[in-house]
C-alpha cells in the first residue's frame, strides 16, 4: 500500500488537479494507493473541492478548523499511515504538496527506488520550471547549505518517499505520549523530517525532480529571507538530532554485542559483524491444503451424456503490484446439441492474505464471446473494471469467483451449519451463503471418499454459484479439501462435473 500524503491549505485551483494527477500515476502504474489529505484551516473553497474528490478517490480528508501549521499537518498525515498499515516493511508514504510546486510524475521512480531496496528516497528539486523571484531562488540554494543531510543535496525539497517502518524506528522513542517528531516549520520541518529518519534507512537514495513554479496558481507565500534566517537558527536542531541520533545507535550496538552464542560462527561465515543487527524475515505464511502444481480434470456430464471437461489448476506464483500472489485458473469447455460453452476465468490472490487483486473472465457461450477483467485495491477498498473509467467500493477481505473455489477448502464446515460470508468483492452480491448440507460416501477417479457436502451460493450473482443455479459441492473429508465433484444448473439444465483425474504434489 502507498499512502500519498498531501498538506494543503488554501489550494482550492490546485488541489482536486494534483489529486486526480496523482490517480493517473496510479492508473498507469499500477499499484495500491490511499490518498491522505490534511486541509489545515484553508478558507478559500479548498473543503469543498476535497469533498467533491472524496467521493470518486480512494481518499480520506483530515481538517483542522484552524491553521495549526505545515510541520503539524504533515506529521498528521504520516503518523496516520503508520497506524493504518499492518505491513510497515512493505507499505510506504510520499509526501507531495497540493500547489503543483512538485511533479506527481516523479512518484513512478521514487516507488520503483523503494521496491528495489531504498528505504528513503528523496525527489531533489534542482532545477526550477517557470519565473521565480531571484530573491526565492537564492534563499533556496543556500538553505540546504546551512541544514546538511548526508548524501542528499536537496534536504528541504519536502518531495520524499519512506517506507513506514523506518518512521515506526524514528517514532519509537517518542515520550512523552503526543511529543511532536517535528518542532520547526516551513523548509526547516522538510530537512528536520530528513534528519530524523535518514539514519533508521538501511539505503537512502534521490531522484531528480524541477519545481513547477509555471503551474502555481497563486503567488508563492514562502518568505526567502524568512527561511534563511529560520534555517540559521534551525542548525542547532539538526546537529542535536543527529548527536542523539548517533547516540542512540551505538547503544544498541553496544546492548547487541554481547548477545552472542551459536548465531555468532554463522553470522561471522556470512560476512557479517559480530553484533549487527540482522532483519529476520518474517514468518512464512499459514499452510494452505493445496500446493503450486496442483492440477484436477473434471468430466462434465448432462444426465448420462458426456459433455465436456474441466480443469481448476495451482497455475504458479506471480507478483501483482508488489504482492506475492497465486494464480489459480478455472476451465470449462463442452456442450450439447446447439449449446456450446468454452469459460476460463483466472484469479491472483494474496500468498499471506488470501485476497482476490485480479479476476479475468473470457467466456463463449452459443457463438457469443465476451471478457470481464477486474482489478481489485483490498488495501485502498476499491476496484476498477476494464472499459470503466471508474472505481467501485469493494469489501475489506474480497474474493471473485475463482478463487472461491480455493478459498472454501480452508474454512471450517459443520454438519447442519449454514455460513455467511461478506467477501465477494462486488458488495451488492453479498453475503456469499454456504450451507453444509451433510455427508456421503462417493466414488470418483477410481476411488471412494468420505466427502462434506455444501451447498454454495452468490445472491444477485452469475455463473455457477448464483442462487438460481443451486449449486452443491462435495469435497473431500480430509486435510486436502478436494473438490470431488460440482453439481450447477445451466440455461439448458443441470450439469454435473465428476473428478477424473487429479496431480497433487507432495508435502515437502
Amino acid at each position: 500500500m502507498i499512502y500519498v500524503c498531501v498538506p494543503v491549505h488554501n489550494e482550492a485551483r490546485t488541489a482536486g488537479l494534483v489529486l486526480w494527477k496523482v490517480r493517473q500515476v496510479f492508473t498507469a502504474f499500477q499499484r495500491e494507493y490511499q490518498l491522505l489529505v490534511c486541509d489545515d484551516g484553508s478558507t478559500d473553497g479548498t473543503a469543498a473541492v476535497l469533498a467533491t474528490y472524496a467521493r470518486v478517490l480512494p481518499m480520506t480528508v483530515v481538517t483542522h478548523g484552524e491553521r495549526a501549521g505545515y510541520a503539524r499537518s504533515l506529521e498528521e498525515l504520516l503518523r496516520l499511515a503508520l497506524q493504518r498499515t499492518d505491513r510497515p516493511k512493505r507499505d510506504c508514504a510520499i509526501v507531495i504538496h497540493g500547489d503543483f510546486a512538485h511533479a506527481p510524475e516523479a512518484m513512478e521512480e521514487m516507488v520503483k527506488k523503494l521496491e528495489s531496496g531504498a528505504d528513503l528516497v528523496v525527489a531533489e528539486q534542482l532545477r526550477e520550471i517557470g519565473p521565480t523571484p531571484w530573491s526565492l531562488r537564492v534563499a533556496r540554494r543556500l538553505t540546504p547549505r546551512l541544514l546538511p543531510i548526508a548524501g542528499v543535496r536537496d534536504t528541504v525539497s519536502g518531495y520524499l518517499a519512506l517506507r513506514l517502518t523506518v518512521l515506526r524506528q524514528a517514532t519509537r522513542g517518542d515520550a512523552p505520549p503526543g511529543h511532536s517528531l517535528l518542532s520547526t516549520d516551513g523548509w526547516c520541518a522538510n530537512a528536520e523530517l530528513l534528519a530524523r529518519l535518514a539514519p533508521h534507512a538501511r539505503r537512502v537514495e534521490t531522484v531528480s525532480a524541477a519545481a513547477r513554479y509555471d503551474l502555481h496558481q497563486r503567488p508563492s507565500r514562502v518568505r526567502p529571507w524568512q527561511e534563511l534566517v529560520a534555517a540559521w537558527r534551525a542548525r542547532s536542531v539538526i546537529r542535536a538530532v543527529r548527536a542523539a541520533t548517533a547516540a542512540t545507535t551505538v547503544t544498541l550496538v553496544l546492548l547487541a554485542a554481547p548477545l552472542r552464542g551459536q548465531n555468532d560462527s554463522s553470522r561471522a561465515s556470512a560476512g557479517l559483524p559480530i553484533g549487527a543487527v540482522v532483519e529476520v524475515p518474517p514468518p512464512p505464511p499459514s499452510p494452505v491444503p493445496f500446493r503450486v502444481g496442483e492440477r484436477l480434470r473434471y468430466q462434465a456430464k448432462y444426465g448420462i451424456f458426456n459433455v465436456g471437461t474441466a480443469t481448476m489448476e495451482v497455475a504458479g506464483l506471480d507478483t501483482l503490484r508488489g504482492v506475492e500472489t497465486v494464480h489459480f485458473v478455472f476451465r470449462i469447455v463442452g456442450g450439447a446439441l446447439w449449446y456450446h460453452l468454452d469459460q476460463t476465468m483466472e484469479s491472483w490472490v494474496g500468498k499471506r492474505d488470501f485476497r482476490s487483486r485480479r479476476f479475468l473472465q473470457d467466456t463463449d457461450e452459443r457463438g457469443r464471446q465476451w471478457h470481464r477483467g477486474y482489478e481489485i485495491f483490498p488495501d485502498s477498498g476499491f476496484y476498477r473494471e476494464e472499459g470503466k473509467d471508474s472505481t467501485f467500493p469493494t469489501v475489506a477481505e474480497p474474493l471473485d469467483d475463482a478463487a472461491f473455489l480455493y478459498w472454501i477448502r480452508t474454512v471450517p464446515l459443520d454438519q447442519g451449519k449454514r455460513y455467511e460470508y461478506r467477501r465477494y468483492f462486488r458488495p451488492d452480491r453479498n453475503p456469499v451463503i454456504v450451507t453444509v448440507v451433510g455427508h456421503e460416501r462417493v466414488s470418483v477417479a477410481g476411488h471412494k471418499w468420505n466427502a462434506i457436502v455444501v451447498r454454495p451460493a452468490i445472491p444477485n450473482g452469475r455463473g455457477i454459484f448464483a442462487e438460481k443455479a443451486d449449486a452443491r459441492m462435495w469435497l473431500s473429508d480430509d486435510d486436502r479439501r478436494i473438490m470431488l465433484a460440482l453439481q450447477s444448473k445451466f440455461s439448458f439444465g443441470q450439469v454435473t462435473l465428476k473428478l477424473k483425474e487429479y496431480a497433487v504434489p507432495e508435502q515437502p
